[in-house]
């Protein structure tokens, strides 16, 4: 009987394992052909120094796609790149095992933090409401404690990421039976973002993605640097139809050239026509800090993205952060090979 547990079992994971490289390189030939309808077709020279690198140093061709977008974007092959399904399938597990997966659970992130990094107000946790402080609120009484001092608020569910499994709510349409529904979640203040950002997104809150790692000798380090911002009908900024700009992790300045989700150029915002143009992150540099700090409280996971934003007052805001499935791709990209020195390529299959 074990025998066949075993056998059933291992059949999964190579399913599993599967599944998961065939989705990751269908979006990557996807992006090719978008990045080939701005840059023509993929150079055969690129495409046979990304294939012996998939092969030779990373173990497999399953790792070739998204190296022909690296390559293809940046016009050169670079050693050291990560593809996006060698991190998530190869390196993620790795360097994080399962305490990555804690950034799933959003109710724990400032007791974890051991300060209020996240505008938190109230956690609905197996069926029971706790304020900030895991205090237990009535039912009848969270609406009050919820809409105190706003009337507008952020679901965030467990395990939610990319934009999905978030929801809004205004006072007057908040129902603590909607809540039940959806299940364990955070809820948080919204968010009044500073000027600069408004100015791109007036109707969502945008979002800076810094990514951190700590290296072999224990030194924490941003790698990545690129804001997220919603178009003009989103509520909230979503990987479906989001704009990215990579940010200068020096100073903090916006590149000229921003990308639709399709990857293609833009230089300006298309909805509200604001230009990225070397524009300066507000406070960038106590961004960095911030992030920095927090990783130091989490030293079990060795890279985290963090979504994070400027509000009014010109103070950093942890929006979420994500220790198992953060986004590297855009990063490698336009900023990459932003993990050189981890050798991480060294982790094989």
């Amino acid at each position: 009987m074990s025998n066949l547990k075993n056998i059933a079992k291992k059949q999964l994971e190579k399913y599993e394992w599967y599944r998961y490289h065939h989705i990751s390189n269908a979006i990557a030939q996807k992006t090719l052909k978008n990045l080939e309808k701005e840059k023509g077709k993929f150079p055969i020279t690129l495409k046979k120094q990304s294939d012996a690198y998939a092969r030779e140093i990373l173990g497999s061709k399953e790792f070739s796609p998204w190296l022909y977008v690296y390559s293809h974007f940046s016009e050169e092959f670079k050693e050291g790149w990560i593809p996006d399904n060698f991190y998530g399938k190869v390196v993620i597990p790795k360097i994080q095992g399962d305490y990555g997966k804690i950034s799933f659970l959003k109710p724990l992130n400032n007791r974890l933090f051991k300060e209020k990094a996240c505008p938190d107000i109230a956690y609905f946790i197996n069926g029971k409401w706790f304020d900030s402080n895991y205090n237990n609120v009535s039912v009848n009484n969270i609406k009050n404690l919820l809409f105190q001092h706003t009337n507008k608020v952020v679901c965030k569910l467990d395990q939610s990421f990319q934009g999905k499994g978030i929801h809004i709510f205004q006072r007057e349409e908040f129902e603590t039976s909607k809540i039940f529904i959806l299940g364990n979640c955070v809820i948080q203040k919204y968010i009044q973002q500073h000027h600069f950002f408004k100015a791109f997104t007036p109707n969502s809150v945008a979002t800076i993605r810094l990514t951190t790692v700590i290296d072999s000798n224990s030194k924490i380090s941003l790698r990545a640097a690129y804001l997220r911002l919603g178009r003009t009908h989103n509520t909230h900024v979503s990987s479906e139809d989001h704009i990215r700009i990579a940010i200068d992790l020096d100073n903090g300045t916006l590149n000229s050239i921003g990308y639709l989700n399709n990857w293609h150029r833009i230089e300006q915002h298309p909805d509200t026509l604001e230009k990225f143009d070397h524009k300066l992150i507000p406070n960038f540099e106590e961004c960095k800090k911030l992030v920095e700090r927090l990783h130091k409280r989490v030293p079990m996971v060795q890279a985290i993205g963090w979504d994070l934003i400027v509000g009014t007052n010109n103070e950093p805001i942890i929006m979420e952060w994500n220790g198992y499935s953060n986004d590297i791709k855009f990063s490698e990209a336009t900023q990459g090979p932003c993990f050189k020195d981890l050798a991480w390529d060294k982790l094989r299959i």
